[in-house]
């Protein structure tokens, strides 16, 4: 079981295909793709059943946390995930993740009290005893190309997906639509200070800060579906 830890700022900015254009060749020029570089993101979110932490992170406190397993691609049982706790504190985001295989991460998430070893394992098993019931709630998918350079990282994810059934790392990419085809959602990672090269372009090319959450959208359609369900339910 490996772990890794991320502490940096991410700004988000929800962008056109037509300032996308503008900026990505300045962009690939100045950096490289990453690892990972284009690919399909899947992202299980954990939640209450009265979905008390998207809630809480909806009000914006000084502190919130999330807990999601993300997979690239299609997860079969013997390909790795990511089991990872996010956690914000003023505007500084705390990433701690295990890699495991998709199986154990479920063994590990539905026994009540997992054998750890390692701190991060602790933490998210302490999560799971502190709020009890969490189950997989929300399934994001999305398209994600990714640029990286020393301490700058930059994503655009496209085609941003959701379902609320099936959830599952490993059953299939389909999903709704939660943006228009027109519109993409770019993140801007940093332990530091955005580069001036960087910071010009984004003002050249009137790209502004936006505070777009994909798990938010996805959170409001299954309160629609709940409140939907709930008005089939009072009316038969």
């Amino acid at each position: 079981m490996h772990s890794f830890v991320f502490e940096r700022y991410e700004i988000k900015y929800l962008i056109t295909k037509e300032q996308y254009d503008s900026i990505s060749e300045i962009i690939a020029q100045n950096m490289e793709e990453d690892s990972h570089g284009r690919s399909t993101i899947q992202s299980l979110y954990f939640d209450t059943n009265k979905s008390l932490l998207i809630r809480q992170s909806i009000d914006k406190p000084t502190y919130k946390e999330k807990l999601r397993l993300r997979s690239y691609g299609v997860a079969t049982k013997n390909s790795d995930v990511f089991l990872e706790i996010k956690k914000k504190y003023k505007q500084k985001v705390y990433k701690r993740r295990i890699v495991m295989n998709e199986n154990n991460a479920h063994i590990f998430m539905n026994q009540y009290n997992p054998k750890t070893d390692t701190q991060i394992a602790k933490e998210i098993s302490y999560m799971k005893l502190l709020y009890k019931d969490l189950e997989p709630r929300i399934l994001l998918i999305y398209d994600r190309c990714a640029y990286s350079s020393n301490d700058l990282r930059i994503t655009f994810d496209t085609n941003v997906r959701y379902r609320l059934n099936d959830l599952s790392l490993s059953k299939g990419l389909y999903g709704e639509k939660i943006l228009d085809d027109n519109r993409i959602l770019m993140e801007i990672k940093t332990s530091s200070t955005i580069p001036f090269w960087l910071a010009r372009l984004l003002s050249d090319n009137k790209i502004y800060k936006t505070s777009f959450s994909k798990y938010k959208e996805a959170y409001q359609k299954l309160l629609m579906e709940e409140d939907d369900n709930e008005f089939v339910r009072i009316n038969i």
